[in-house]
């Protein structure tokens, strides 16, 4: 339902005030980053990240008082690190945790519009929400009982739309069009992104999410796709109680995932959770081109299972991961995963060059990018990484950064990525999920799940890639070294080991001439060609801060 907005169609008062608040925004940037960085170049460069928190701050208030589309936005654009500064990204994370809830008789009120006499489908419904987001909420119920001598019947969660959303949706995506076109005069911009494009993938991505009959069909093909899998369980579509404003799921309370003492008090090895988190998003992304594109905590949770044998103290205790809440899927195309397998086998081999190219064939680098060199610059990063767990990534060593920095610094300073449009939501589900498996096993190994499926996908498909197989066979010895040796062998491997010691001329001579460029690349599956732009972009802030 991405249909243009007409002057009935929207509210002209917010769509002002909306068009008033970004006006403000850009004369804010053409005043600073284009006037006066020609006269103060200094004093523009030292005021920015301050200057950009404060735009930041204000658009989140005018967003948690307004709602609609904004919250959506903030959270879109605290996922566009190649395009934004970090100031922007951080301080625009977790806006959806402060949506204020709408009236309880309120969205009964749009429960009855749907459904009619409450009394044929509910036994009860809570009017305080469960939840709050910025497009609905969702509420606690019980349906009617089959049985007349029961109360209730089955626990339900009863997802409402927000009364009026699609006028605000319409008002908000009008404004933003027309911000849109001005963006692409700013040149910083118009050289990173189409905004125009992105905003209209942004747009039909929000018209799916309000369409609660196509959830309830990607709840039930999500629960197609784990059939098979023991310890996963998608919640049941009531669809005779539903429509395309109220949708009503099985209510099957769990242990919110990011509740590591309640895991724990439940006898569940965290180690374990992470585990099956990570192969259930492989086999989405890897397998059915097909992904829960929404994994924050609010949407996972952890449910023990009853029935079985267990002694509290002897091992984990057998659990279902549940996911909830499928309005926001992503789709990868034919193409598009052909291309994420070839990264993945390409991880696999620590090849560069095929990393780079994969890269390219998504559209993650800019034209013209100097594709050698960037494949020096990720050999080099690989070869840091591999091997290291989740935590170790998210720590990097300082002496190592400032060496990328110092080898890499033409590639920090042209920064030829970008994240194409229809990998926006992939980004931002993978940036989710690598938090989450490191909050609950910061040791857990990502190099090994890269190799399990690495193989995997060379079985299936056959005699294709039967030749990696020996490949996979000499990578395996590797990822149970602890880093810091396998990254002493992959130096010497390359010629690049540095011995400290007092030598003789004739022994500098020799040391010199095993001094060569880094040859492989920090990298993880996890974030696949989208953490290349994502941690490019890092080590370019981090020269920044240094500058400052």
């Amino acid at each position: 339902m991405n249909t243009p907005a007409t002057p009935a169609s929207i509210d002209r008062q917010r769509y002002q005030r909306l068009i008033r608040f970004f006006a403000g925004v850009l004369a804010h940037l053409f005043w600073w980053d284009i006037l006066l960085r020609r006269l103060a170049p200094g004093r523009v460069l030292a005021s920015r990240p301050g200057r950009w928190r404060g735009i930041s701050r204000r658009f989140r208030q005018l967003a948690v008082e307004m709602g609609g589309v904004l919250i959506k936005l903030g959270q879109f654009l605290s996922s566009r690190v190649d395009v934004l500064p970090p100031e922007v990204t951080e301080e625009l994370q977790g806006l959806q945790d402060e949506v204020p809830p709408e009236r309880g008789e309120t969205m009964l009120d749009v429960m009855r519009a749907e459904l009619g006499d409450l009394d044929g489908h509910f036994a009860y419904v809570e009017p305080e929400p469960l939840a709050a987001a910025s497009l609905g909420q969702a509420h606690r119920a019980w349906l009617v009982p089959h049985d007349a001598r029961l109360e209730r019947g089955a626990p339900v969660v009863v997802k409402v739309q927000r009364p009026g959303i699609e006028r605000l949706v319409q008002t908000d995506l009008a404004a933003l069009r027309v911000v849109a076109r001005w963006t692409m005069r700013y040149p910083p911009l118009r050289r990173r992104a189409d905004i125009p494009a992105l905003l209209e993938g942004f747009a039909e991505t929000l018209w799916e999410e309000l369409d609660y009959e196509l959830e309830a069909d990607n709840a039930e093909r999500f629960a197609e796709m784990f059939a098979d899998v023991d310890g996963v369980y998608i919640p049941l579509v009531y669809r005779r109680h539903s429509t395309r404003r109220v949708l009503v799921l099985e209510n099957v309370e769990g242990i919110k995932i990011t509740d590591l003492e309640a895991i724990e008090a439940a006898g569940i090895d965290r180690r374990l959770v992470a585990d099956r988190l990570l192969d259930t998003y492989f086999r989405q992304i890897f397998r059915e081109g097909f992904f829960h594109a929404d994994p924050h905590p609010g949407n996972l949770f952890v449910l023990p299972r009853n029935g079985q044998e267990w002694e509290s103290g002897t091992e984990s205790r057998p659990f279902y991961l549940i996911f909830v809440d499928f309005g926001m899927v992503g789709r990868i195309g034919e193409l598009r995963s052909n291309n994420l397998r070839r990264l993945l086998v390409a991880l696999t081999q620590q090849d560069a060059r095929t990393v780079t190219d994969v890269a390219s064939d998504l559209g993650f680098l800019l034209p013209g990018a100097d594709r050698d060199r960037i494949s020096q610059a990720l050999a080099a990063m690989l070869a840091q990484s591999w091997g290291r767990t989740l935590q170790e990534l998210t720590q990097p060593d300082p002496a190592e950064v400032q060496q990328m920095m110092r080898e890499f610094k033409d590639i920090l300073f042209a920064f030829p990525f970008q994240i194409p449009q229809d990998f926006i939501y992939f980004g931002r589900a993978i940036g989710m999920l690598s938090g989450l498996s490191s909050l609950l096993d910061p040791s857990i190994n990502i190099w090994r799940k890269i190799e399990q499926y690495g193989r995997e996908l060379m079985q299936r498909e056959g005699a294709a890639h039967a030749g990696l197989e020996e490949l996979l066979n000499a990578v395996r010895p590797l990822l149970s070294l602890p880093g810091q040796l396998q990254r002493v062998l992959s130096a010497a491997e390359q010629g690049r080991l540095i011995v400290q010691t007092t030598p003789d001329a004739a022994t500098v001579e020799r040391l010199q001439r095993l001094e060569r460029r880094m040859t492989y690349l920090q990298l993880t599956v996890l974030t696949g060609a989208g953490l290349v732009s994502g941690t490019l972009y890092f080590l370019r802030r981090r020269r920044q801060d240094k500058e400052h």
